[in-house]
């Protein structure tokens, strides 16, 4: 659930209501060793981008016969994917 007063401050951030159960957070505390449970939020979610990123990169591993691809290349599967996911081009 997101509160309604949410806004995306200077820094790129947002600030959310979230109900997360208790064990999974104090887990989350445990297992990033942070201090606050922000710091322990923002670790999760950087290490699940991190991790899905990666897993992105693993089913292209192999793909390329000549070699890694152009920038362009690399352009147009951002944008096939942002229209598969969004619905629009991304804005670059």
């Amino acid at each position: 659930m997101i509160d309604m007063d949410s806004r995306i401050k200077d820094n790129g951030s947002m600030k959310t209501t979230v109900d997360i159960p208790e064990n999974e957070l104090k887990d989350a505390m445990r297992f990033t060793k942070a201090k606050t449970k922000r710091e322990a939020v923002v670790r999760v979610l950087e290490e699940f981008n991190r991790r899905r990123r990666m897993a992105e990169l693993v089913r292209y591993s192999g793909t390329f016969t000549d070699g890694f691809p152009t920038n362009e290349e690399l352009e147009a599967v951002d944008a096939k994917r942002d229209l598969g996911l969004y619905g629009r081009r991304s804005r670059r």
